[in-house]
């Protein structure tokens, strides 16, 4: 078994290939122990905050067995915790987010499943924004304060969720009363799902006043499908033509069941941190800094100007948008990648245009220049956002923090976006409210010393004969990811030569953080490379290389 300790000499061991591709192991990155401290210190009044680990689990259908709240607390907790690098002893505060579950759904999460250490938990409800409302409290707990003066790093973690939005108490006022008469005043009520109906009808406003058309919404939708084929977390990993979106089953109007986001159960965690704790713990080549973050809520103007766009978040998101990019000092070009809530295409669409990517009542020529996808201006939701990740409502904005600092780190594997330096993250709840958050790299000087391998295409990667030998250790990574982490605690970089028409790969595999993951393109630290020499595997099984990696 190969433990992180292993010698240097194992690494330069030259075999006999049967691939007929040359492989080197390039690096191992031996697990380093990290002292941790929960003293406290003096800091500026307004602290910079971090994220320092995430995690979360797939997304799932309801009704998954042995899957209720308290275990995808456990998964998506303890894999924060594994990529923070950091115990759940050192947490000193807690903010748990769920939709329909009772009141300290937070602790029966916390307690028995990540530890009973008697801190502070603070459970948050939002409807679907609520993960970012506690993405929220939490930085601003660590930000100023007098809980900046003990609070180093917190975990959030975003549990299970039902269906959809629906009144769950009937003897009392709907607190989404007054957001429905707006829709009835403007298009009526029709036979149809309330939630598909609102934003249909802001769809359709767009439409009536700007000429935009159904294929405009179906094209997000399928944009959405075709990037989750690449994200092992989505509930849905199917790709469909645009005629299979266009023609998939009515919901409401123009919106079709492709392009609405599935029932789904899951969680999310991320591990905050002040500048403080990152320094002293060496984390900085991994701290993803939230450079500003605004919530806002309902405005006048969402129930006074007879706008279902309006009603379902248009302005909110707006001055959202706009104090966040005059706090960051940047302006929407500067964004590389976004996870917005793309709870149905229209909601996307419009959003577009309240972010700032482009002028009101422009939407669809964006669309239509591919300025929404890779190899456009901006890469919006290269998870497969809602739609085709899935939508557990108050896992959401945790999971869409979770792949924009993956993005950062340039540890997105196949979905990776070339050059990503600044992410904006988007999370809507009727009700209402909109959190838009800032993120970049926290120390550049520390992430550039990062060399990370070129971007492969998926395609190009299927001609390598050794392509299916990483796609079992992936696989055997998502099946028991957190034990090998335990066991082996390294990362190897296997560089493949002399592959289809002559051409290189590189496969990383990572048996260090989180729950392991096999990627084209993730970091290797400059510091410890060592070119190990051309080694030829001597076996054409995939058993050879799960027994070097993985056993």
């Amino acid at each position: 078994m190969l433990r992180s300790h292993a010698p240097r000499k194992l690494l330069r061991s030259t075999l006999t290939s049967q691939f007929g591709e040359r492989l080197s192991v390039l690096s191992l990155f031996p697990l380093g122990s990290t002292r941790l401290s929960t003293t406290t210190s003096m800091a500026p009044q307004k602290n910079r905050v971090f994220v320092i680990g995430v995690g979360m689990t797939k997304f799932e259908k309801p009704g998954k067995e042995d899957f209720d709240y308290p275990d995808m607390a456990k998964i998506a907790g303890e894999r924060a915790l594994s990529d923070a690098g950091v115990p759940y002893s050192a947490i000193e505060q807690a903010c748990v987010g769920y939709v329909y579950g009772d009141s300290t759904c937070g602790q029966r999460a916390i307690y028995h499943s990540l530890g009973l250490s008697g801190i502070p938990i603070i459970n948050v409800n939002n409807n679907c924004s609520t993960g970012s409302t506690a993405l929220f409290m939490a930085r601003q707990l660590i930000q100023g304060g007098e809980w900046h003066l003990t609070i180093d790093i917190l975990i959030i973690s975003v549990l299970h969720t039902q269906y959809s939005i629906y009144t769950k108490f009937m003897d009392r006022t709907n607190p989404m009363d007054k957001h429905m008469e707006v829709m009835f005043n403007t298009y009526g009520m029709a036979a149809a799902p309330a939630a598909p109906q609102m934003f249909g009808n802001a769809g359709r406003e767009h439409m009536e006043k700007y000429g935009t058309t159904p294929e405009h919404f179906a094209k997000i939708a399928w944009k959405n499908h075709k990037h989750s084929t690449n994200n092992p977390y989505s509930q849905f990993q199917d790709e469909y033509s645009l005629d299979q979106v266009k023609q998939s089953r009515k919901v409401f109007e123009f919106l079709t069941l492709l392009q609405c986001c599935p029932t789904s159960d899951g969680a999310g965690a991320a591990v905050l941190a002040s500048e403080g704790f990152v320094r002293r713990h060496g984390l900085e080549h991994q701290a993803v800094e939230i450079l500003a973050q605004e919530m806002v809520t309902d405005l006048a103007t969402t129930f006074e100007d007879n706008s279902c766009m309006k009603m379902v978040g248009y302005d909110m998101t707006s001055l959202a948008a706009k104090k966040c990019f005059e706090t960051a000092g940047l302006k929407p070009s500067d964004v590389n990648v976004i996870e917005l809530h793309d709870c149905f295409s229209a909601n996307e669409l419009i959003t577009y245009e309240a972010l700032g990517l482009c002028p009101e009542g422009k939407a669809g020529e964006l669309i239509d220049r591919g300025d929404n996808t890779y190899g456009g201006q901006w890469v919006v939701n290269p998870s497969g956002g809602l739609i085709s990740k899935g939508h557990p409502l108050g896992a959401t904005g945790l999971a869409q923090c979770a792949e924009l600092c993956w993005q950062l780190r340039g540890q997105a594997e196949r979905r990776q976006v070339p050059g990503a330096k600044v992410a904006l993250q988007h999370n809507i709840g009727l009700g209402g409210a909109v959190v838009v958050t800032l993120y970049r790299m926290g120390f550049p000087q520390d992430a550039s010393s990062q060399i990370a391998a070129v971007p492969t295409r998926a395609e190009r990667l299927e001609g390598f004969r050794v392509y299916s030998v990483f796609q079992e250790i992936e696989n055997k990574l998502q099946e028991e990811g957190v034990d090998v982490v335990k066991k082996i605690g390294g990362v190897f970089a296997f560089k493949v030569t002399d592959g289809p028409e002559g051409k290189d790969a590189l496969w990383v595999v990572d048996a260090k953080n989180g729950h392991g993951s096999v990627s084209n393109d993730a970091g290797v630290s400059t510091s410890v490379v060592e070119v190990a020499g051309v080694c030829e595997v001597e076996h054409s099984t995939v058993h050879f290389i799960l027994s070097l990696v993985l056993e």
